[in-house]
């Protein structure tokens, strides 16, 4: 089990099995509406699978425009009741197929407002590309188009997401179990 800063992180999803899957993942993307197609990466988080994402598009012959949007969910605790915009995109989105790729689908609250503003600025299409779809914190009726893998209810570091802006870096997906001894 890996150690990093002190922490044991049991891998969830491997290096391989990550990579394996952003090429089929690209695969799926090129047979829906791509059209003038628009990338857009929610920051933070998806950084990491948004740049492989991309690379494994370009691979399978697509060359989309790439953008990025951060935005932030406020409110009571860490549930989230309002979602804002930190840092919107420069694109015009209007009559483009658009695909936002995020790396984690929980509540789905974030996702549907990306998609939501998306068509109210004139999208023709919104699909949505996921890393990690973790359904059983769903509490929109969202569902991703594209998902990497199912994530079982656990904490996810690794692969672009962190706890307290560590871990991002890691290669694979893992969960926290515990300080090392």
């Amino acid at each position: 089990m890996p150690v990093v800063r002190g922490k044991n992180i049991e891998p969830l999803f491997t290096p391989e099995q990550i990579a394996a899957r952003n090429v089929e993942l690209a695969e799926e993307i090129v047979a829906g509406p791509t059209n003038d197609l628009l990338v857009i990466s929610i920051l933070k988080g998806s950084f990491i699978f948004a740049a492989d994402l991309i690379r494994s598009l370009h691979a399978a012959g697509l060359a989309p425009e790439v953008e990025f949007i951060t935005l932030s969910s406020y409110g009571a605790g860490t549930t989230g009741q309002t979602v804002r915009i930190i840092k919107d995109i420069d694109s015009d989105v209007t009559g483009r197929d658009v695909l936002l790729i995020d790396d984690i689908l929980e509540s789905g609250r974030t996702l549907k407002f990306a998609r939501e503003l998306m068509y109210e600025r004139g999208a023709k299409n919104v699909t949505i590309a996921v890393l990690l779809d973790k359904s059983v914190k769903r509490q929109t009726d969202l569902e991703a188009d594209y998902v990497g893998f199912e994530c079982p209810d656990y904490f996810v570091v690794g692969y672009g997401m962190d706890v307290a802006y560590a871990f991002r870096e890691l290669p694979f997906v893992g969960v926290v179990t515990g300080d090392a001894e």
